[in-house]
């Protein structure tokens, strides 16, 4: 195996893949890129047996093969070199050889015979949809998702295809975030999927915000594959039954603040200072047109913020943890946001004014 190639060009499939590569690994070979020379093209694959990424880009190869070697250490390697560097990377007698100018490295390899293929994923159906709509949709739900809770299901996002539309929803158990895609999805069968965490934070980083172009999630049995510009993203979905998260949605919540996001946010920043660094308590204080934001820690030290607010209701305090506050406004983009609860013990209902499509559902703290 031999081929030429740029540094630039080298560094961009290595910086799209490293991600999905651990650092603690159950196999050796898992630490490695698969590296694939044939027709010109160089494809550099990584995967944790659950994610799995594969760049391509063009590439002189002089003798085609393939061959796995030190993921991060070919990173950082190639990151180092100055930049117009031409590298020429060989391979024999289980060793890789890089030489760049006056520069040469020599690499462990294992055999890509042992690197894990993904196993072929049988499309059922494709999903066509805006990059800029499915980036949207993912910023605005995933930092929701529970971190490595026993109730493994909660540690993905949902998929939710429901009458030729989409919708994402993330849970961790105190809050929840959903958010719809207006447009049809073009998917005509209802369908639940569940991506795992790892799997939406690599998709997160893939999309951009700005392209309006039109990107195909593939949908298998127990997988979702996605391909863009030169990156083929594979993952497996999480086998398991979401909950019921229409049930947590507050219905009839009859007491609404509204309040400038703004202001709020900043209020709720500087309180979050002086707040318990465990539990990250803030008591809402509710009356009179006026909303104070309240936060103590054990050290007696003590944050008081007031705000301007419309309510329609006399008085109420309830306490949330500022964290999940902060997230949810973080996901809305209007001026002004709406809190809706029924009483201190209730779940809070944040969203836009006039607008269903972005629901935050955050929990009450007893402080």
């Amino acid at each position: 195996m031999k081929f030429s190639i740029q540094r630039e060009s080298f560094l961009q499939p290595l910086s799209q893949v490293v991600g999905v590569v651990e650092r603690r690994q159950t196999l050796p070979v898992l630490a490695n890129f698969l590296l694939v020379a044939r027709d010109n093209t160089l494809a550099v694959t990584g995967t944790d047996m659950e994610v799995e990424l594969v760049g391509t880009v063009s590439a002189e190869v002089a003798q085609e093969g393939e061959i796995t070697v030190p993921a991060r250490k070919l990173l950082d390697i190639v990151r180092a070199l100055p930049d117009g560097s031409a590298i020429t990377f060989s391979v024999s007698e289980e060793k890789a050889t890089m030489m760049a100018g006056r520069s040469r490295f020599t690499l462990s390899t294992l055999p890509a015979t042992e690197f894990p293929a993904t196993d072929h994923v049988e499309t059922l159906e494709e999903v066509p949809l805006p990059e800029n709509g499915l980036k949207q949709l993912l910023d605005k739900t995933a930092f929701a998702m529970a971190n490595q809770d026993v109730r493994y299901y909660l540690n993905g996002l949902l998929l939710d295809f429901r009458g030729g539309a989409l919708r994402t929803v993330a849970t961790d158990g105190h809050r929840l975030a959903v958010c719809d895609y207006h447009d049809k999805s073009g998917l005509e069968q209802d369908r639940q999927v569940i991506v795992p965490r790892k799997g939406v934070m690599e998709l997160v980083r893939m999309l951009t915000d700005e392209k309006k172009d039109v990107v195909t999630l593939a949908l298998g049995r127990n997988h979702v594959r996605l391909a863009k510009e030169g990156t083929k993203f594979t993952s497996k979905l999480i086998d398991g039954r979401f909950p019921d998260y229409e049930a947590v949605i507050p219905v009839g919540a009859d007491k609404q603040i509204l309040v400038d996001r703004g202001p709020f946010t900043q209020a709720l920043q500087r309180a979050a200072i002086l707040s318990n660094e465990k539990y990250r308590g803030v008591r809402l204080e509710a009356a009179a047109g006026v909303l104070k934001i309240i936060a103590h820690n054990p050290q007696h030290e003590e944050a008081i913020e007031e705000i301007e607010a419309e309510m329609n209701f006399d008085s109420l305090a309830v306490g949330f943890n500022v964290t999940y506050l902060l997230d949810a406004l973080m996901a809305i983009e209007t001026e002004q946001v709406s809190l809706e609860l029924k009483d201190a013990n209730s779940s809070c209902l944040i969203s836009p004014p006039d607008s269903d499509l972005n629901r935050h559902v955050v929990m009450p703290l007893k402080l």
